[in-house]
């Protein structure tokens, strides 16, 4: 069962990633997708550098191992910089539904790279049943048309290598085994996911000198940058870290929930019926494949006939 610290990362993940597809709709529409990635990973770059600085000594954040450097490459090359890239790109041609569908494909990829690299990662029946919830659930959330996932087109193609690059790359770092925590990690990966990002728009010959960006568009970058590009990643990864790939990418079946409540709190979207069914489908779905009990453990402790005979004998024994 999730232990309560890593419950708190799971929700923290879910609900800071779930309000970058809100973000990135406001600021695909004044900045080009590659340097908006770029920038906003600048930001979280700075905020990460100074969380660094204030709260770890190089000690904690120098690299030793050839496992380290696997690591960082992992974490700011796959999981976060090329992740991104293909995902930013991709939504300029689909909906926000289509790339919700598509990028849920990320927790069934998972277990696909984990059972090839991982030697003790095996996914149970429940499991799989579970996730094919998880994917109908989302679904159900983002209601595309068959229309607009069929006719996407580069759109649906990027999508899906963003999910298989983050899926392969959180494996890749369990892999790694390195030495460094994922804060250390994270701390080298955002500014190396950012030259990567800068590196492909300049080659991609995005034009950025003529820009005019609205107050909008900063607020969009700003939340981008320090919510979900700095403090997402490092409860992702300490996630990662605690529960391993498989159960830790659970948490996006649901972003698309996240996503679908933002633009309806602050968009303006609508929010059907279909799409509450969804919620309950993706919550049945991710209860059966992390393999937990409704109630956290805690309340379970709390209950069990043992544990209160304990308190009991110790209530007696006061007395």
């Amino acid at each position: 069962m999730f232990a309560r610290r890593s419950a708190v990362l799971f929700v923290v993940s879910a609900v800071l990633f779930g309000g970058t597809f809100v973000a990135a709709k406001t600021g695909l529409a004044h900045l080009p997708p590659l340097f908006f990635v770029a920038v906003r990973f600048d930001i979280g770059a700075i905020v990460l550098a100074a969380f660094a600085a204030t709260h770890r000594s190089w000690a904690d954040l120098r690299p030793r191992t050839l496992g380290d450097v696997a690591g960082i490459l992992a974490t700011g090359v796959l999981v976060i910089g090329l992740t991104n890239a293909l995902l930013f790109v991709g939504q300029q041609y689909v909906t926000s539904g289509v790339a919700a569908v598509v990028f849920s494909l990320n927790p069934i990829l998972t277990p696909v790279f984990a059972g090839l690299l991982l030697t003790t990662s095996r996914l149970s029946g429940r499991g799989v049943v579970g996730m094919g919830l998880g994917v109908l659930g989302v679904g159900l959330v983002a209601n595309p048309s068959p229309s607009a996932l069929l006719g996407g087109g580069l759109g649906v193609p990027l999508l899906f290598a963003a999910a298989v690059t983050s899926a392969f790359g959180a494996v890749v770092i369990r892999r790694a085994d390195a030495t460094l925590s994922s804060t250390a990690c994270t701390v080298w990966g955002v500014p190396l996911a950012a030259v990567l990002a800068h590196t492909l728009s300049a080659a991609a010959g995005e034009s950025v000198t003529t820009l005019t960006v609205p107050p909008v568009a900063v607020a969009a970058l700003l939340y981008v940058g320090v919510c979900s590009g700095a403090i997402a990643y490092l409860a992702y990864f300490a996630l990662v870290d605690a529960t391993g790939a498989t159960r830790a990418n659970l948490l996006f079946y649901f972003v698309p929930i996240v996503s679908a409540i933002g633009g309806w709190a602050l968009l303006g979207e609508t929010l059907s019926p279909l799409s509450i069914a969804g919620f309950a489908v993706i919550f049945v779905g991710f209860v059966l494949a992390s393999g937990h009990s409704v109630c956290p453990s805690w309340v379970v402790e709390r209950v069990t006939p043992e544990r209160l005979t304990d308190e009991r004998s110790a209530q007696a024994t006061r007395r």
